[in-house]
C-alpha cells in the first residue's frame, strides 16, 4: 500500500490481462502463454501487475484487422 495508506486508482488508459481476455472473449491463460511466447500486444509491468496500454491494444487490433 503506498504511503499514507491510500489506494492507487486503476492505472487510467490500461487493460489488466482480465479485462483484454474479456474484450478478446480469450481466457487469461491465453494470455499469459502468449506472453511467455511474445505474441500479441505489448505489454507493461507495473508493481508487479501486467498491464496493456490502450494504444498498444488498438494498434494492435488495427494491424490484425481483416476485410471481407
Amino acid at each position: 500500500m503506498p504511503a499514507g495508506g491510500r489506494v492507487m486508482p486503476e492505472m487510467q488508459g490500461t487493460l489488466t490481462t482480465r479485462a483484454l481476455a474479456e474484450r478478446w472473449n480469450l481466457s487469461t491463460r491465453s494470455l499469459e502463454r502468449w506472453r511467455a511466447e511474445h505474441f500479441g500486444p505489448a505489454w507493461i509491468v507495473v508493481g508487479g501487475s501486467v498491464r496493456y496500454l490502450m494504444s498498444d491494444v488498438e494498434a494492435y487490433e488495427a494491424r490484425h484487422r481483416r476485410e471481407p
